[in-house]
């Protein structure tokens, strides 16, 4: 390892200590309440199930506290249908609805998507073979994307929103999930978050668009009088 590389470990390590430090002495104690009946247990409300990129902050974007989201990431936002590869994800929703009672679950996708480049490329071109394996759970969304043709500069944003909507397909085969919606215990809602203007888009099943915020808070508002 070079010394640059070195200094860079050593800055990024550096910059996490202090970071722990900020928060144990001072974040920690003006939420002291908080965390002593956190540790009590948890009941979050939201499972939302996002991608691992760094730059993706589902607490900042929601403005939520510690404790009202279930949070789940991977590469590109996904969730194997139920029986295609039983692993973590599975077993998060399925521990989130059935152990924990969430009564929403969120999948959100993002703009500028290094999974969804990958497999718009081919993700045999990636050189990963572990992540092209896990993309090939995106694999449908590329093919209804690949069908219309579009420019190559709204191909990701396309397949970033095709996605989603396979996603939220996918959770539906969980006998957890299917079994809170038909009780109607629990909704399902796929997400857009733009990083550079800091909005998110709403997936409206009636429709089959995303819809701005205004505009599915009202159409919710209008369903739930």
């Amino acid at each position: 390892m070079s010394d640059i590389e070195n200094e860079e470990r050593d800055a990024g390590l550096s910059s996490l200590l202090r970071g722990v430090n900020e928060f144990s002495h001072h974040v920690f104690p003006e939420n002291e309440a908080l965390f002593s009946s956190l540790a009590k247990g948890q009941s979050p409300h939201t499972l939302f199930i996002t991608c691992a990129d760094s730059r993706v902050v589902p607490e900042m974007i929601t403005q939520t506290q510690p404790g009202e989201l279930f949070v789940c990431r991977n590469i590109g936002n996904i969730v194997p249908g139920y029986g295609e590869m039983l692993g973590g994800v599975s077993a998060v929703v399925e521990y989130a609805v059935l152990a924990l009672g969430v009564r929403l679950i969120v999948v959100c996708g993002h703009t500028d998507c290094g999974a969804m480049k990958g497999l718009c490329n081919g993700t045999a071109s990636l050189n990963m073979p572990t992540v092209e394996a896990w993309l090939r759970n995106a694999e449908a969304a590329r093919s209804v994307v690949f069908t219309r043709q579009l420019e190559p500069a709204d191909t990701v944003q396309a397949l970033v929103e095709e996605n989603i909507k396979l996603q939220l397909t996918h959770l539906r085969t969980h006998p957890s999930v299917a079994a809170g919606i038909a009780k109607g215990r629990l909704e399902l809602q796929g997400w857009v978050y733009d990083i550079e203007h800091g909005q998110v888009r709403i997936f409206d099943e009636a429709d089959g668009q995303f819809q701005s915020l205004d505009e599915a808070t009202a159409r919710i508002e209008q369903r739930d009088r």
